[in-house]
């Protein structure tokens, strides 16, 4: 396995250094998986030029014009699309270079593309994003929400802060200066009415809006205003409850913040959530589960991760930052920790209902400094086996982590239709 994704990785970094003459790969042998349906073309021929698919057709013969050491014998091995990791976070203004050192190793895992759902680095995200494109750094394509909205005194750096339209505006008037690729909201301290008008204001810009859920507004609200994709599937459980109902009495001060998460969790009610995720996937919502987060934090008490074979490519500066959770955690009572286990699980169970719901799924590792033990790029695959162990096909994974990527930013924001995803980087092996 790493050895094919390090091939790969040769592939989508000959465009680097072809300047004046074209360089040519014939990969034969290769079966060739379409995503789209899951069928299977045997014994194909791949043809790259300076990185990029030119041809793909039934192998016949190798083309001798091509040297030696520019033709690769695939034999029974798989060819995918490159993968869509849809959610990570390259954050710390501390972690600059580390950061920057950990761009290709996406692409030596298969991950040619990351959505980076906004940090304190937006501004250097979006410069990265630029040299990528010009061909004059190795990484994958970036998609970037560059700073995401919240209230005032948010406990997130590099967050643009509002409490109310005026301040709304400026903020969405510096992401439209930016040339964000979509806009990101979360509900640290930023108060419900707030939140959905920066959903409304964000879609009718054009942008694609991706956010979490605030206790104080329904899914269903949010996605009428505009919002596109639900970021962690930990929210959508709210669908198997009465969330106007709930949401009513927080807001009339009936119960409080507390009271109005058990009652999501005391009133979850299968038949109600099933008939709430087919609601919302018929209205086009996205969600993004990043279940391996909360893997690690559900079991991190049985976990021994000091063998993980990926903590020698983390500087101790990055490693630094996953010490708050680890500390955060150290005194939990065997209750918690048994109930965040039994809640993984059964998230877990609800990924499948959510899938033939219609909702599209999006993969996603919320792979970030801030995040312990989610690995940058490994922890993707690992998202992408947790969805395996849930129930989803295979063919529905690989749709989640290439196809439904590209799906997302397919009608963006004043070029109409994006065609760039188009142009893909060289297929991973698999």
């Amino acid at each position: 396995m790493k050895v094919h994704f390090i091939l790969f990785f040769i592939f989508s970094g000959l465009a680097l250094f072809a300047q004046d003459k074209p360089i040519i790969i014939q990969i034969y042998h290769i079966n060739v998986i379409n995503v789209t349906d899951g069928t299977v073309k045997k014994n194909q021929s791949v043809i790259l030029e300076n990185g990029k698919i030119k041809v793909i057709e039934p192998f016949r013969s190798i083309d001798r014009k091509i040297p030696d050491t520019q033709r690769i014998d695939a034999k029974n091995k798989f060819m995918i699309p490159g993968l869509w990791d849809m959610h990570i976070h390259l954050e710390g203004a501390e972690l600059i270079e580390d950061n920057k050192a950990l761009l290709p190793v996406f692409l030596v895992y298969g991950i040619t593309t990351v959505r980076d759902c906004a940090s304190d680095l937006g501004e250097q995200v979006l410069k990265w994003r630029q040299e990528i494109k010009d061909n004059k750094l190795t990484g994958p394509t970036i998609f970037t929400a560059g700073s995401k909205l919240e209230g005032k005194n948010s406990i997130w750096k590099g967050d643009l802060e509002i409490e109310n339209e005026k301040e709304l505006e400026t903020m969405l008037n510096k992401l439209d200066g930016y040339k964000v690729d979509f806009v990101k909201i979360t509900e640290n301290t930023l108060k419900g009415d707030l939140f959905l008008e920066s959903v409304r204001q964000a879609h009718q810009r054009g942008y694609k809006v991706s956010g979490h859920v605030p206790l104080d507004v329904t899914i269903g609200e949010l996605v009428d205003a505009g919002l596109t994709s639900v970021e962690h599937a930990t929210y959508l459980l709210r669908l198997g409850a009465d969330e106007t109902s709930i949401t009513h009495d927080l807001a009339s001060g009936k119960i409080d913040k507390a009271e109005a998460e058990a009652r999501y969790a005391r009133e979850f009610d299968q038949n109600k959530a099933n008939a709430n995720y087919k609601a919302m996937g018929n209205l086009g919502l996205f969600v993004c589960p990043t279940l391996i987060g909360g893997q690690q934090l559900a079991y991190l008490d049985v976990t021994d991760h000091s063998k993980d074979v990926f903590l020698q490519y983390l500087t101790k500066k990055f490693l630094s930052n996953y010490q708050w959770r680890i500390d955060r955690m150290a005194n939990e009572p065997a209750t918690q920790r048994q109930q965040r286990k039994e809640r993984y699980n059964f998230l877990l169970k609800q990924l499948p209902l959510i899938q033939q719901s219609g909702i599209r799924i999006i993969a996603g590792s919320d792979a970030a400094a801030l995040n312990t033990y989610v690995y940058p790029a490994e922890s993707f695959i690992q998202e992408l086996e947790i969805f395996r162990e849930a129930g989803l096909t295979p063919l529905q994974i690989l749709q989640s982590a290439t196809l439904n990527g590209a799906i997302f930013f397919w009608n963006r924001k004043n070029n109409g239709i994006d065609r760039r995803w188009k142009k893909c980087r060289p297929c991973c092996f698999e």
